[in-house]
């Protein structure tokens, strides 16, 4: 089997487990559950727990001590085992313990994924620039799949679901341990002090005001990321309570009908360098934002009838552009605005305040709000009232943008990069 083929099979299986119940929990919590929607927002505060601070812990093992792709397999064991506790789970406390204790396991996975990749393809003596994107893509391809596993299945409101991402995650387990070896690169280097270990040295950055207004913007869009994953496919599921629409194909298999996200996703990302070409990165990024808008306001007058339905596929097709253009984009303006000492550690910034930071916020606040202000006594919930909240938040943060942001960008930077001197070190900050 070719290293090439043997790393898509990783990236597919990677992302294969996170579809199979990311998307669709949120219709095994509401539907068959019935349990509150500021609990809900608990459970998906978890995965931004655990992105503060486990990435950074296992990337100091697999730099010292632990093969790469065996510290990789070990956590998507453990992680395998708790998701087949889930469906033991009989009360949302609990859950949320649960769900936090799996993510625990998974959220570092993601970076062990791409360091086992690199470290792989640099042994072979290929080009990862050229040959890990072609592998990646399969990541996204994998959760495509899972979501119409689950959907087509019939298990979106089961407990089946996580029964599919346990068995996935214990075959990567196991398959991770058949790859070429990835020994820590560090294992004979003196230790680096705590600060610079967990990457606590970036923080300096917030010292200067535009990367201060740059990284409080990456949490703010964090947090929007976490509304569509968590509302997106039980907001079709509610439709099922109107005879109207019972029989309608996006009621029946609605994350199918939101997988269409991710195949945007994989488009958008080719459009990347032409938009970055063409405007430059502080425009793509607002890009992003105005996405966002258009990604909720159009959910809020969506239906799962004709035309209706075409609102939402229209939604889910803006929504490549709402995550690539600022994920990608912004981490591309955090390449270029600083030196190479500390730019390792100023992505993992980036991403703590994104994925961490980000995602609690998102998670906790539209919980208790849609409790709030967006559920009736029956415990339905409004969801035109849900989402136009959600398309206004959007609406600000990009109209604050816009005002706040200052940066005279150069459409060619982003994709120059690596050509130019970096403008910030941890000093200048």
């Amino acid at each position: 089997m070719s290293t090439k083929l043997r790393l898509t099979i990783l990236s597919f299986l990677q992302f294969f487990i996170w579809g199979s119940w990311l998307i669709t929990i949120g219709a095994y919590w509401f539907q068959t559950k019935q349990w509150s929607g500021a609990q809900f927002g608990a459970i998906f505060s978890t995965m931004g727990i655990a992105s503060i601070f486990m990435p950074s812990l296992m990337g100091i093992i697999a730099d010292k001590w632990v093969n790469a792709e065996k510290l990789y397999g070990i956590l998507h064991i453990l992680g395998g085992v708790v998701l087949c506790t889930v469906p033991l789970v009989t009360d949302p406390g609990t859950m949320f313990w649960v769900m936090l204790l799996n993510m625990i396991f998974y959220m570092p996975t993601l970076a062990l994924s791409i360091a086992v990749s690199y470290s792989v393809l640099k042994r072979q003596g290929l080009d990862v620039v050229k040959d890990y994107p072609p592998i990646r893509v399969w990541g996204t391809i994998g959760f495509i799949v899972a979501m119409w596993t689950v959907s087509l299945l019939g298990i979106e409101k089961s407990a089946s679901q996580f029964y599919v991402a346990a068995g996935a995650a214990l075959l990567l387990g196991i398959y991770s341990f058949t790859l070429p070896a990835c020994p820590p690169p560090s294992k004979d280097t003196p230790s680096r002090s705590l600060v610079d270990a967990m990457g606590l040295k970036s923080f300096a950055l917030l010292r200067d005001s535009k990367m201060l207004i740059f990284f409080l913007f990456a949490l703010l869009l964090g947090a929007a990321l976490q509304l569509t994953n968590a509302y997106g496919d039980t907001f079709l599921h509610d439709f099922d309570k109107n005879p109207a629409y019972q029989d309608t194909f996006a009621v029946k298999y609605p994350a199918i009908i939101m997988s269409i996200s991710q195949v945007s996703e994989t488009l958008f990302i080719l459009a990347i360098p032409f938009f970055l070409r063409r405007f430059g990165i502080k425009q793509v990024m607002l890009f992003s934002m105005i996405a966002w808008v258009l990604r909720f306001g159009l959910l809020a007058y969506g239906t799962p009838d004709n035309p209706g339905i075409w609102l939402i596929i229209l939604s889910c097709i803006v929504y490549g552009m709402a995550f690539d253009f600022f994920n990608i984009s912004g981490s591309l303006f955090v390449e270029t605005q600083t030196t190479s000492s500390i730019r390792a550690s100023a992505q993992g910034l980036f991403m703590m305040m994104t994925n961490g930071f980000g995602a609690v916020l998102g998670s906790l606040v539209s919980g208790v709000v849609i409790e709030r202000y967006f559920t009736y006594a029956d415990q339905s919930k409004n969801w035109h009232g849900i989402w136009l909240s959600f398309s206004a938040y959007a609406l600000v943060i990009a109209v604050l943008f816009v005002v706040l942001f200052k940066h005279k960008h150069n459409p060619q930077e982003a994709l120059d990069d690596a050509h130019t001197e970096p403008v910030l070190s941890v000093e200048q900050a």
